[in-house]
């Protein structure tokens, strides 16, 4: 059995060939200020490019790092699981590879986690991204918000200190799909929020692309909320409403007036919305009976392909 240390730190990579060299440097010169007894884990999601070779020279070279490779591109949230479930370490510190995350704000988190909390996440003030991606966020948080009825942090991210306590609390949930700002809510446990610098990306672009964030957004609102369901039933009373009353003025009409509804375009105009909209609820139906499937089969979230150290 492995011999625990006090700090873990897991950074998932991803198409970050020209950052592993530094994101390593970086995390070794912040963390070993602080402990001796600390392990760095790196996950490579399959990326198309070489970074699974720049782990495996760090790791040749630093004994406290490790290096895991996927079978496959799984996520970032399955990679971060990866690492959730390899460490061992006392209080477990997740981050992104691209270094906005700057590792010399581990301290700040770990100080907070020490201090009696068993979630410390990093909140981003001046955030550096550009204005599209800023956009797409305050959309993506604000529907996941209102849908899951929970409340969401946009400065919040993947930069967070958990006691042991907390991450094997989020182990014991057994959601194929994973989002970890949404598990640390359903955890429980002291949560706090500390305010870090958030540092411009060091090298090319972010991975997360607008079909990757989309889908991200759909497996979470799905895997956390049944508020789109109950929203197509409201949706439903609603159109009955409009229809009986719909319906009474047409008889009114017939009645005291000259007024005659005539013609089969308005029927079809009918027929062919209230087929839409059954169509609708039924795709909407589909979906979560289709997130039921991928989860009652119990197939595994990653698969490991390569260990290293």
């Amino acid at each position: 059995m492995s011999t625990p240390v006090e700090i873990s730190i897991i950074s998932p990579v991803y198409r970050a060939e020209s950052l592993v060299d530094k994101l390593v440097e970086r995390i070794i010169s912040s963390v070993s200020k602080l402990t001796d007894s600390y392990e760095i884990i790196l996950i490579e999601d399959c990326g198309p490019d070489n970074s699974w070779k720049k782990i495996q020279e760090n790791c040749n070279k630093h004994t406290q790092l490790k290096g895991i490779k996927l079978s496959r591109n799984y996520g970032q949230q399955h990679a971060i699981q990866a690492g959730l479930d390899a460490s061992i370490g006392k209080y477990v510190i997740t981050m992104d590879c691209d270094l906005q995350d700057q590792p010399e704000e581990i301290e700040k988190l770990l100080t907070k986690a020490k201090g009696g909390y068993e979630i410390v996440v990093a909140s981003r003030k001046n955030r550096q991204d550009d204005f599209f991606k800023k956009m797409l966020s305050r959309i993506f948080y604000s529907t996941l918000g209102y849908l899951t009825e929970t409340k969401q942090d946009r400065t919040v991210a993947n930069f967070v200190c958990y006691h042991r306590k907390a991450v094997d609390a989020m182990a014991s949930l057994k959601d194929h799909n994973r989002y970890y700002p949404m598990l640390q809510q359903m955890v429980g446990f002291n949560y706090t929020k500390v305010e870090i610098e958030h540092a411009e990306r060091e090298d090319g672009k972010s991975s997360y692309s607008f079909k990757k964030r989309l889908k991200l957004a759909v497996d979470t609102i799905l895997t956390f909320s049944d508020k789109p369901l109950r929203l197509t039933v409201k949706f439903g009373v609603f159109l009955s409403f409009l229809s009986i009353c719909a319906a009474i003025t047409m008889v009114v009409l017939y009645i005291f007036s000259d007024v005659k509804a005539e013609g089969w375009a308005s029927l079809a105009l009918l027929v062919s919305f209230f087929s839409g909209i059954i169509i609708s609820v039924l795709g909407m139906v589909g979906l979560y009976v289709g997130r039921t499937f991928e989860s009652v089969k119990q197939r595994p979230t990653y698969i490991v392909q390569e260990r290293l150290n």
